[in-house]
Formats: structure tokens, C-alpha cells, sequence
């Protein structure tokens, strides 16, 4: 059940971009048939589930207007983001391929407070609709964004899980410098690791060791030397590391 911050979020959603749509959008002819770019600019009709997938997913150059198209589907795509029902999350969403925050004052705070009502409800849900990392991944891509949700992950025995299924799934890319942000769009991803790096050597360890995982927070600790150092630390040879 989602959070009441969460359902606030959504409500919010649902009134501002209420009775959006691409009045003249034509679409992509050879991915879409008239009948359903016809949804795109009719407002107040649910689009069919599998329709509002191929919509968020397609590139922007697929649409006349992809800053309308999104704006139409927001209200039905945000509930679908929070109950798992978009199918599933991959790389491209149009979220993060739109300049949303140029968009009107109560439409960008609204899209703010929604993706981190849904982080910070994923946070305390033991079994998200998706998996946590992949949740991460999307509302950090969707905002171009990090540390609204670093500051954001709250304190509570779920979420301090979460933190040993992120560190579990980033570390190996992290502790070489790599980017574990498979969603991320455009620029600035070198300075998002960069900054999870930081925030998981300074925060993680703790939690992860009161989660009893303390050879997994020694090596997030790890994270705070830089990369040379990280590698030739005498964790490597000590006997946790090689068994």
C-alpha cells in the first residue's frame, strides 16, 4: 500500500497535468497506426498499458511534440512507475530524455516531490515492485540527480536492507571507477558516481555492518581512497578478501 506521502504525490500528478495532451501530435507512422497516436491527443482516455510502454520508451524524435506527449501521459505513467504495472524499467525512459524542469513551477515541483515520494516508499518496502536498485537508477536518471536521493534514504530497518542489496549491485563497478547508472542519459554521470562513491564510503559501512555484513563494508570503505590506493590496500590479501 502505498505511502501517504506517495499517494499525496500522485494526487498531485493526477491535478496538474489533468486534461494534458498533444493536440496536434501525428507520431511516428511506422511505429504507431493513427489509432493509437489518436490517444496522444485526445485528454481525460486511459491509454492501454502496453500503448503508454511504447510511448515513454520511444526516442523523442519519434513525436512532434515529445515535451506534450509526456505531459499527456504523466498522470497514468506515474501510477504505473509506483505499482510495477509499466512493465518493466529499462533505459530511455522519456522522462529522462525531456527538459521538464523548464516546464511551469507547479508541473516540475509536482514530477520533484513525486520521485522522491516513490524512492523514499520503495525505501520501506520490503519487496518494491522492482527491484531497488533499479528504482534508484531511474528516479537518479529521471531528475539527472543524485543526491536528492542519497540525502533521501531514510533511516529504517527496510531501508537500511536496501543498502545491502544497492552496495551488492554497484560495488564491483564502483570500486573500478565504473558507472552503475545504466539508465543515466546525458551528461554529468562521471560526477553522480562520483558522488555515490563518496556517499556510500562515508554512510554504508555503518549500515552494513549492523545489517551483519562487515566484509561487504569493508570494501564500500574502500571507496573513499582513490583508485591505486583502493587496490593495493591490504584488504586484498587478508584472509576475508581471499576466502
Amino acid at each position: 500500500m502505498p505511502s501517504p506521502a506517495l499517494d499525496a504525490a500522485l494526487a498531485d500528478i493526477d491535478t496538474v497535468f489533468n486534461g494534458f495532451a498533444s493536440p496536434t501530435e501525428t507520431g511516428c507512422g511506422r511505429c504507431f497506426d493513427p489509432e493509437e497516436t489518436a490517444y496522444l491527443r485526445r485528454p481525460y482516455t486511459r491509454v492501454p498499458a502496453d500503448l503508454l510502454r511504447r510511448f515513454v520508451y520511444k526516442s523523442p524524435d519519434h513525436f512532434e511534440d515529445h515535451a506534450a506527449v509526456m505531459r499527456r501521459l504523466l498522470p497514468q505513467c506515474a501510477r504505473a512507475m509506483a505499482d510495477g504495472s509499466l512493465d518493466f524499467l529499462w533505459w530511455g525512459h522519456g522522462l529522462s530524455r525531456v527538459d521538464w524542469r523548464s516546464w511551469p513551477t507547479a508541473q516540475a515541483d509536482a514530477l520533484d516531490v513525486f520521485l522522491l515520494a516513490w524512492w523514499q516508499d520503495a525505501l520501506v518496502t520490503p519487496e518494491p515492485p522492482y527491484g531497488i536498485a533499479d528504482i534508484f537508477d531511474m528516479v537518479t536518471a529521471v531528475s539527472g540527480d543524485v543526491t536528492t536521493f542519497l540525502d533521501g534514504w531514510i533511516r529504517h530497518p527496510t531501508a537500511d536492507a536496501h543498502v545491502v542489496q544497492c552496495v551488492r549491485h554497484w560495488l564491483d563497478d564502483l570500486l573500478s571507477d565504473a558507472s552503475p547508472l545504466s539508465f543515466w542519459v546525458g551528461d554529468g554521470e562521471d560526477a553522480a558516481v562520483a558522488e555515490l562513491q563518496s556517499w556510500l564510503a562515508t554512510h554504508a559501512p555503518a549500515r552494513l555492518r549492523a545489517q551483519g555484513e562487515p566484509d561487504l563494508a569493508a570494501r564500500t570503505g574502500l571507496l573513499a581512497l582513490p583508485h591505486d590506493e583502493r587496490w593495493s590496500h591490504p584488504y586484498w590479501t587478508s584472509p576475508s578478501a581471499t576466502n
